[in-house]
């Protein structure tokens, strides 16, 4: 399954980690609240029915573990409106990026952070390293993709639940390759080297190992587990070798882990991850593309941030 993929997104964004296992849920609905499901939206460009902010950077490393810890209380809390944790899903996104550009300003952070959640922030710091090494140049254009709401995350779940049922692959893989492929299936598009779906398979593996469709959720998440598990990631326990074939670069295999470390330590965490924004790292810096977002040809990233101002993240791209 060598090929590029959408990795320029989040975490190479997300998206987006060593930390210790917590014991999995018996059901995940029992250890999970989502009462913030993604609302579809439609039109070019256009926004979630509970609109979302930009986030603004933090002022200090001060500010910036407060807000960390103000955004993670309320994604893991369960209790907090949807809007809410939409809101602070995407703002721990933006100050996890920020802190990741900001080395000077780490250890302070760290050190001002609850050690629950020092770990997590570590994890996404190296992760988005990780991701962002990957690449040796930037574009100058947004890529020719249409944003969409995810699937459910209570859907998306039992799908990453039922992979490692079938396969011995970890949930928590499964669901950081989502996320780190394609936003947990919000990029629709083709990569440039053919990928396809949200798991991004290219023809040639989906033909050996898909069933059913190529952009259905639960197809695309069982077909990966299914790859994963024949490359040794399954009870084989070879994740590494496996992962490494999935996408041959160690540091996706780092990146991947990470975010599966994050999952694992809290599972709570995957609602914040779930709807974490498609953030590409353009050579003007991160640009946000939202729900509705949709292009036919790539567009000139100067021209969008022309017209869309606020979608403009920052302009650094360290």
């Amino acid at each position: 399954m060598t090929r590029s993929s959408a990795l320029g997104v989040l975490v190479a964004a997300l998206v987006l980690t060593g930390c210790g296992g917590s014991p999995e849920p018996e059901e995940p609905a029992a250890e999970l609240s989502f009462t913030n499901e993604a609302t579809p939206s439609t039109g070019r460009d256009a926004k979630p029915a509970a609109v979302l902010r930009a986030p603004r950077p933090a002022a200090s490393p001060e500010q910036l573990a407060e807000r960390i810890v103000d955004a993670e209380r309320t994604v893991r809390g369960g209790t907090a409106p949807a809007a809410e944790v939409r809101q602070a899903a995407f703002d721990a996104q933006v100050l996890y990026r920020q802190l990741a550009r900001t080395e000077r300003w780490q250890p302070r952070t760290y050190r001002l952070l609850p050690a629950r959640l020092r770990a997590a922030a570590r994890a996404h710091v190296a992760a988005r390293r990780d991701f962002r090494g990957m690449h040796s140049s930037l574009s100058d254009s947004l890529p020719a993709w249409r944003i969409v709401a995810p699937a459910p995350a209570r859907r998306l779940l039992a799908h990453y639940r039922l992979g490692e049922r079938r396969y011995g692959v970890p949930w928590e893989v499964l669901a950081a390759i989502n996320l780190v492929e394609t936003g947990m299936g919000r990029i629709r598009g083709t990569s440039v080297a053919g990928a396809r779906g949200p798991m991004q398979f290219m023809p040639a593996t989906w033909a050996a190992y898909g069933k059913g469709d190529i952009d259905d959720p639960r197809d695309a998440i069982l077909a990966a587990a299914r790859y994963l598990a024949d490359r040794g990631g399954g009870r084989s326990g070879r994740l590494d070798r496996a992962l490494y074939a999935y996408n041959n670069h160690p540091a996706y295999v780092r990146g991947v882990k990470r975010y599966a470390a994050v999952l694992r330590a809290d599972p709570r965490a995957f609602t914040g991850l779930y709807h974490w924004q498609v953030v590409y790292l353009s050579e003007v810096g991160d640009v946000w593309l939202p729900h509705g977002y949709e292009r036919r040809d790539p567009v000139p990233v100067r021209r969008y941030v022309a017209v869309h101002p606020g979608h403009q993240l920052g302009t650094r791209t360290g």
